[in-house]
This record gives C-alpha cells, structure tokens and sequence, in this order.
C-alpha cells in the first residue's frame, strides 16, 4: 500500500504576462466584431442604442472578468467554471458544468467561429450576395482542423500564433477606425445628419427578448475574457498575470470595439450594416475600392486567431474535469485527447447550425452557468473572507454581473420563448443519467481502465497519475 495519495499529472507554467495578454485579447478579437454588428443594430433597432449595448456589453465584460481573477487567484487551478463550482459547491453541479462547457459552450464557440471564417474568406469571390452554405461549412471543418492539429502538437507554437494575430487584429481595427476618421473628415454633413441624438435613437426596440439577443451579439464579441482562467496552472505568477493580462486585455479590447463601430456607422447607412454578410468587406470595399478584398482576409485571419485561442483554453476543461473524476480518465492523458473529442463535437455542430443561431443557443447556456460561478464568488465573500486571495473586486461587482447573467438567461424565454431553448435546459439536466452510474457510483471502471492504456499508448503520452 502507498505511503501517500497518487500526485495528479500537473501542466507547466509557461504562460507570461505577454502570453496571458494575447490570448485573452486575442480570443476577444475575433470573429464577434466582424460579424455580430448587424445582427446587434437589428436587434437594438437604431445606431444609438447599437452603441450603448457595445458600451455597456464591454462594461460587463469587465466586470466578469474582474469578478473570475478574484476566484481564479482564490482557486489557482485550470478548469475555469467547473474547477470553480466543484470547490464552491459540490460534485453534482460541477459535473453539469463539465459535460456542458465540453458539449455545449465549447463546440458552439468554435463552430461559430470557424463559420465567420469561412463566409470571409468566401467573401471576395461572391460578391453582393452569401456564398454557397456547403461550401462555408466545409472551409469551416477545414478550420477547425487545422487550428486543432496545431493546439494538440505543440502548445509553445499555439501561443506564438496568438500572440502574432493578436498584433495582426489590432492593426486591422485600428485600420477601420483611422478609415473611418477619414471617411468622417470627407463626407461629414451627412453622417453628421445620422448620428444626431434624435436619429441616433429613432426604432430603438425596448421588448425584453430583442434587449437580450442583442446582448447576446455584443457579450459573444467580448467572448474570451474568461480564457486565462481555463489555463491559471499554466500561467507564470498567477496572482499578478492574471489579473494584470484581464485588465489590459478587456480594455484595450472595448475601447477598439467602440471606434470600430463608430467607423462602421460612419461609411455605412444602418441598412446597409444590417444587410450585409460580412460587415468589414461591405466597408472595405466602401473606404478601399477594388482593394476592399484585403478586409476579408484580415477579418479572416482574427478569427482564425480567435478560434485558436479558444481551441487552447476549451480543452483544458476536458482535461481537469477528467483527472478530478467527473469524465472518463481517458482524458487525463494530456490536453491532446481533450482537444480531439473537442474538435468531432465542434464538426458536428456545425453540419445544421447558423452563425445568428448557434451564437444565441452558446450565450444562454454560457450566462447560465456564469451565474453559478458568481454567486459561488459571492458566497466567499461573505462566508469565506479569511481565504487568501491577492486580488479583491468590490462585492457589488459580482452582484451586478450575476443581475445581468439572470436577465441574459431569463429575458429571451419570457419575451419569446423557443423550443429550442427548452431543448438546450434539458440537455444540460439530462446528465444526471450519466453522473449517477458512472461518476457517483463509478460503474465499468475497468472497460474505462483498458481504453485509457490504449490511447496512452497510441498517443504516446503520459500516465494520468505517478506510479509510487
């Protein structure tokens, strides 16, 4: 009999302050503010309440992430919301979260991505109109399979490509915005005209359901400010990064978010944003001409960027939520298993979803279990306040996020409900069928036991645990 408990396989902390930076923002950049502006200002109604939900979806993007390097410093372990829920609460819940960041939050992240992708790297050779969904679906699965074959063969690279397309998204949106000063400066009477305050506002749409699909949009091109929480056992000094990367990162990112919608508003008539398939061509070929097929693959290439900094942080969660037993222990091997079951659901889900879909179905069940996550960080507070924790958020900030959380969550069902979202909850339940055999009472170990020493071997990787 050993002397001591087996020592969990742990990841080494090759993440820097630079690193950290990158992916957050990185992951931020990407495919949201490039897609979601015309479906945001059909939802909002009018270019004002537009640029309020951009301003107020960055606010609470702050507020979040704050919020999570609090927890993040206080639970210094990777796994983001279920390493959180499994500390604060118990075994059940985090389980739920597990089974539905890895089945559900994660696949339709990176399908949505992988979609922008393809429809603007489609985009010069259709011109005017969308280009053939089969044809985007496929350039997607492509995607999806490059970014994954790069994140399970050499995480030192995956990190250098975020840190290059980061410098590559900024210098794109600062492009849009410096065009947009110009385009200000050349034809200013008339869009003058349209941003004054009483045109600014004028169809703005008020009903609960259209407020929160809106918010959905804005908060999905915030998405990734909870990234680095994913990878905190990776990260060099946590308890200074982390907080140190978020704070840099979602500010840089909110302040390029708002003069890039400016810009867009500036070249473009609200019709012509929400007409179009791919809003930063529309407005290339507006401020470029003949060269505005140079936006396509610039707005291709950040998302390309930002599905591989998702695809990084996404398959850490399969990998911790496997070695504190809530998965099957073959993923306990290295994030490599984790990133391959990643990629078959996110080629899945994207045979019959939509971008608009598919990024409405991540948003409500994503806020669902943030909500969870903060109030766990509200509980410590205030039952917990002796526990370490090198950062501190005021307490109104979690209790605001969790406020918005439960109106993202509740507002499109009580506005407009759809069975879709029905569907969506009783997923998320439905694990219970799997919880109580498998990881309560832990049935068929050893079928587990022997497909775990196949891929060891196949894969080449370590052993979840130390032999002692």
């Amino acid at each position: 009999m050993a002397d001591k408990e087996p020592e969990a396989l742990k990841m080494k902390r090759e993440i820097g302050l630079i690193g950290g930076v990158a992916l957050v923002s990185g992951t931020m950049i990407g495919s949201g503010i490039f897609m979601s502006p015309q479906f945001l200002l059909a939802y909002a109604g009018s270019p004002g309440a537009s640029l309020v939900i951009w301003a107020l979806s960055g606010v609470v993007a702050i507020f979040a992430a704050l919020s999570y390097t609090e927890i993040g410093t206080i639970i210094s372990e990777s796994g983001g919301d279920f390493i959180y829920i499994l500390r604060i609460y118990s075994s059940c819940p985090a389980f739920f979260a597990a089974i539905t960041f890895i089945m559900v939050v994660k696949p339709f992240s990176i399908a949505a991505m992988a979609i922008s992708i393809a429809e603007y790297a489609m985009a010069p050779f259709y011109p005017g109109c969308y280009p053939p969904q089969l044809l985007v679906k496929c350039a997607a699965a492509v995607a999806i399979l490059v970014v994954a074959i790069i994140n399970i063969l050499n995480v030192r690279l995956a990190i250098r490509i975020q840190v290059v397309f980061l410098v590559a998204k900024v210098v794109t949106l600062t492009f849009i915005v410096i065009g947009g000063i110009v385009k200000l400066i050349q034809s200013s009477t008339v869009i003058v005209e349209n941003l004054k305050l009483e045109n600014a506002f004028k169809g703005t749409q008020y009903s609960l359901g259209t407020l929160g699909m809106a918010f959905y949009q804005g908060l999905w091109s915030y998405a990734g400010w909870y990234n680095l929480n994913y990878v905190t056992e990776e990260l060099k000094r946590p308890e200074v990064n982390l907080p140190r990367a978020v704070v840099i990162a979602i500010s840089l990112v909110t302040g390029l978010y708002l003069l890039v919608n400016v810009s867009y508003l500036t070249v473009m008539t609200p019709k012509e944003l929400m007409s179009s398939s791919a809003v930063a061509v529309t407005w290339g070929n507006k401020v470029l001409g003949s060269w505005g097929w140079i936006m396509s693959v610039a707005a291709a290439l950040s998302a390309f960027g930002s599905l591989n900094g998702t695809f990084f942080s996404g398959g850490r969660v399969c990998f911790v939520a496997a070695r504190e037993g809530h998965m099957v222990s073959i993923f306990i091997l290295t994030p490599s298993p984790a990133l391959i079951f990643t990629t078959i659901i996110s080629l899945v889900v994207l045979i019959p979803g939509d971008f608009q879909s598919i990024v409405n179905f991540f948003s409500f069940t994503a806020w669902f279990f943030y909500a969870i996550t903060l109030s766990g960080l509200i509980y410590l507070k205030i039952k917990k306040p002796e526990l370490p924790r090198p950062y501190r958020v005021p307490i109104i900030l979690p209790i605001l996020v969790l406020i918005a959380a439960i109106f993202l969550v509740l507002a499109p069902i009580i506005d407009k409900p759809q069975i879709e979202y029905l569907y969506v909850t009783l997923f998320i339940f439905s694990g219970v069928i799997i919880y109580i055999p498998f990881i309560h009472y832990k049935l068929c170990p050893g079928l587990l036991t022997k497909l775990t020493v196949f891929l060891q071997l196949f894969l080449e990787v370590a052993p979840a645990e130390k032999n002692l």
